[in-house]
């Protein structure tokens, strides 16, 4: 089971298949914004929602934090105008 992990303190979010890191969304802080600079997932396990997943981690840790989000990744950026559609 591929589990989503938010490390604040290294400003990414993992994703995790029995322990082995798959996956990534790395963000910077600027100026108390989060900006999402990289999305990656390993092939083997793409086009199963897993970037996704870890986009959409950093965006609602974000919200609890009251903390604004934008991002320079392009796939990232895509999700967060989803987001804001819902």
């Amino acid at each position: 089971m591929i589990e989503i992990v938010f490390k604040e303190e290294q400003n990414k979010a993992i994703a995790l298949d029995n322990n082995k890191i798959i996956g990534e969304c790395d963000f910077v802080i600027q100026d108390n914004i989060w900006n999402i600079v990289h999305t990656v997932v390993d092939p083997a396990y793409q086009g199963q929602g897993i970037a996704k997943k870890l986009v959409l981690g950093v965006i609602e840790n974000a919200k609890s934090e009251n903390i604004q989000v934008i991002a320079d990744c392009s796939y990232a950026k895509k999700i967060i105008e989803e987001y804001h559609e819902i």
